[in-house]
């Protein structure tokens, strides 16, 4: 059991592993939040409420002079506006008189094992009843006869506490809801820094710290997707707190669309935290009987700093949010044709591709933008869901089989949210867009958004994409969106509903996936949004992984993967590599340092593979190779970040497998400096009791420096590695690109440069990165451990 009420004290007392929360039905039904943090065994009331008169906090019972009770001092579980609170407010609705006061108060309450589904939204997940429990607290407005549900779960297993509330009319009048929060914690001080994940297009999830003042701290969409802009989250960390050490507290919003999150610091240096569906242009009219269902928010409280919230959320996201036959499988490794083809393609161009493919032992083969309708460029044809025979004259089919038979499986893109002006369906329905009546529609990309409120509009739309998946050997779908709301209306809704069209959209969506990953459960679905535009717990519930961005540069890719890393884990990740100069930055860095990055995530490649040298190709089949033997490490292994490239020149990580016999552990260098000093890199995550067999490690002599240095190449030069023989898969020691020959692992140090540390050694100690990184730009290098038995 992990919820307990305490009758005499009226206290609700949640537990988690590692944390408590607590909250308390006090005077005539008002719900006060009481604590969140570390766990207690039990709770007695030690630090009680205070009620104590307060200048210009009004009291909402005016005849009992001297109670002190005043909800602008309280904290408050699920606070709204108008009685007495001047704070942000969980919830706001207009009644049919005008009045936006309503007062929920709490009514009963039920605690029951598992996990509800929450009604047309993505949500967390108990696979049994015994891994989670539930509150459900009942509070209503007598007035209005409003009536709200407030969910808490609480898993067995997992750091974590999942919140949502569901809103019912019961009265007899209409009620407008103008602000649905799915969770609200008041903190009794204001001692945190706020950490956003923040960018833009090619540049998302920047790790952003902040400290907390006076007034409202918020990220928030308006564009009504999750956004490349601020990601759906935001944690405050304690005085002090980091990276290893210290308590933070995470809220994640499992939603895609417009959302808001704020922290607010009041006069008496309180803070309150909100986050939701975005209420800015959002209302949603309830008739009398019907409900409204907010989306969840994940929390997580961890006293061990970002690592240990992340690894919460990593666990929690990657087993009970994702779901599927590929939420426990390995992902394949794959090849995609955009960077190499981008429209100009053929049957016979894609096939050579495969070809090659194949020799590297790349498993999958993504048909990107292109095939379909008359599409030639980005300006036509998006919506025409049928095969561009000009490029295409035998068919999906022939393709699929084709590549197939080179022994990879065949993937298709798709961009099924959008609609070009100049395609058939817009000329057959252009009441199908979003578009505010009698104005002009903006384009972006020369698209428009289409309009998934509208029932006819999803099924036409699942219709033509399950037609085209049947037709052709088809195991992998990468679902695309470029581009946000602008005029945001529908044709289909009646004035006083338009501002429901964005989250109608979001509940059309997630309908049309719930139905297209089950008709089709043998397709691996990717989720993408001109990259990380929509990179979200929401489309995870459907979509296992999510292309994290647009940019392919190596560079590039550590900061944003590092602080996509801080709420999503590795399995969820897309990482390419791609041709120099970069598409995006125009940057040059050498192969082996793209492939590292890549190497942290969903591997797979974004070139022309039949234009690489002898060397590229060498370098390239020692990627796939590596990656295949470190893939279930990578992708559902402990994550840890070891050195942050928000905060100087270099990165580091380490995944430790789900039994901890094995890891792999990754540093990166961006810019030589001169004459600089050497770095140490301490591990985390290993097991302090056992050994490992470490390979990659310097040489132990004393003349190690003079080795590496000396007598191996730089990026792009050549020479042999000192102190170890050529790999026994066939390693290239001598090959001037470098790759795994050179900076470790076992397919190219060899069984034979291999070294044995005690795990507390590699931790509290730790490795020496080789001298010879010293030298250069754009310098990586990868260690391999297994426990040693």
């Amino acid at each position: 059991m992990s919820i307990y009420y305490d009758e005499t004290l009226r206290v609700f007392h949640l537990q988690t592993p590692g944390s408590s929360y607590v909250l308390q039905i006090i005077q005539d039904g008002h719900l006060s939040h009481r604590y969140w943090g570390a766990r207690v065994e039990a709770f007695g009331d030690s630090n009680p409420a205070v009620y104590m008169d307060r200048p210009l906090s009004a009291n909402p019972y005016p005849h009992s002079k001297g109670s002190g009770f005043s909800l602008d001092t309280q904290p408050r579980e699920y606070p709204g506006y108008g009685t007495s609170d001047f704070r942000e407010p969980a919830f706001q609705f207009e009644c049919e008189d005008g009045s936006t006061v309503v007062d929920l108060r709490y009514y009963g309450h039920r605690i029951f094992p598992g996990k509800p589904v929450l009604e047309g939204l993505p949500a967390t997940y108990a696979e049994s009843d015994d891994e989670a429990e539930t509150l459900e607290l009942e509070l209503r407005d007598g007035l209005t006869g409003l009536r709200a549900l407030l969910h808490y779960t609480v898993f067995g297993q997992h750091d974590a506490i999942a919140r949502s509330a569901r809103f019912i009319n019961e009265g007899g009048g209409r009620l407008k809801l103008l602000r649905a929060i799915s969770a609200s914690v008041d903190f009794g001080d204001a001692d945190f820094r706020m950490l956003q994940l923040s960018g833009g297009w090619s540049n998302e999830r920047n790790v952003l710290v902040r400290p907390l003042c006076k007034g409202l701290q918020s990220v928030e969409s308006k564009r009504g997707a999750s956004s490349a802009q601020h990601n759906p989250f935001l944690a405050l960390l304690r005085d002090g707190a980091g990276e290893h050490s210290g308590e933070v507290y995470g809220f994640s919003l499992v939603y895609s669309g417009n959302f808001f999150a704020g922290a607010e610091v009041d006069q008496y240096d309180t803070t309150r935290v909100v986050i939701g569906i975005n209420p800015f242009e959002f209302s949603w009219l309830l008739e009398p009987g019907e409900s409204f269902q907010t989306p969840e928010a994940v929390m997580v409280y961890s006293n061990t700093g970002l690592d240990g919230m992340s690894g919460a959320y990593h666990r929690l996201y990657r087993s009970r949010l994702a779901r599927g036959k590929f939420r426990d499988k390995e992902r394949p490794v794959l090849i995609n044709n955009w960077e190499a083809t981008y429209f100009d393609f053929n049957a016979d161009k894609i096939e050579q591709i495969a070809v090659k493919a194949a020799e590297l032992g790349i498993e999958l083969l993504v048909l990107d933008d292109g095939w379909f309708g008359h599409r030639d460029d980005d300006t036509s044809s998006l919506g025409d869901w049928f095969i561009h025979e000009e490029k295409l004259p035998k068919g999906l089919g022939d393709l699929a089989e084709r590549v197939k038979a080179q022994g990879l499986e065949f993937g298709l893109w798709f961009e099924p949210e959008m609609v070009n002006p100049d395609s058939e369906l817009y000329r057959n329905h252009p009441d199908w867009a979003i578009h505010s009546a009698g104005r002009p529609s903006s384009t972006s990309r020369n698209q428009l958004v289409l309009d998934f409120s509208r029932e006819e509009v999803c099924a036409a739309i699942v219709e033509m994409l399950s037609s085209v998946l049947r037709s052709a050997p088809i195991s992998y779908v990468k679902w695309d969106m470029n581009r946000n709301m602008t005029e945001i209306g529908s044709a289909a809704l009646p004035p006083e509903r338009q501002r429901e069209t964005a989250h109608r959209y979001m509940l059309g969506l997630y309908r049309m996936l719930e139905e297209l990953t089950k008709a089709f459960p043998d397709v691996l679905f990717e989720s993408c949004s001109s990259g990380g535009g929509r990179f979200d717990p929401g489309m995870l519930h459907y979509m296992p992984q999510t292309w994290t961005s647009d940019n392919t540069d190596a560079v590039s890719r550590l900061k944003i993967q590092y602080g996509t890393s801080l709420v999503y884990p590795a399995s969820s990740m897309g990482a390419h590599v791609s041709s120099v100069p970069n598409h995006q930055t125009a940057r040059i860095t050498p192969l082996e340092i793209r492939g590292h990055a890549a190497l942290s995530g969903v591997f797979g490649y974004e070139l022309d593979l039949t234009a690489l040298s002898p060397e590229e190709e060498a370098l390239m089949k020692e990627q796939v190779a590596l990656y295949k033997q470190i893939r279930r490490t990578v992708q559902f292994g402990e994550f840890h970040r070891l050195l942050s490239p928000f905060e100087g020149n270099e990165a580091a990580w380490i995944f430790v497998s789900e039994d901890g016999a094995e890891a792999a552990a990754f540093y990166y260098k961006v810019l030589a400096r001169p004459n600089s000093g050497l770095r140490t890199l301490r591990l985390r995550g290993l097991d302090p009791s056992v050994r490992y067999r470490v390979y990659g490690a310097e040489p132990a002599a004393s003349g190690a420096m003079a080795d590496w240095t000396c007598g191996t190449a730089d990026s792009g030069g050549s020479g042999e590695a000192s102190g170890s023989e050529e790999g026994e898969s066939g390693g290239a020691a001598g090959r001037g690109e470098g790759g795994t020959a050179r900076h470790g692992g076992e397919a190219a140090a060899g069984k034979d440069a291999a070294r044995i540390f005690g795990g507390d050694e590699l931790m509290n100690i730790g490795l020496r990165v080789p001298a010879k990184l010293l030298k250069g730009d754009f310098q990586s290098h990868i260690w391999r451990l297994e426990r040693v038995e």
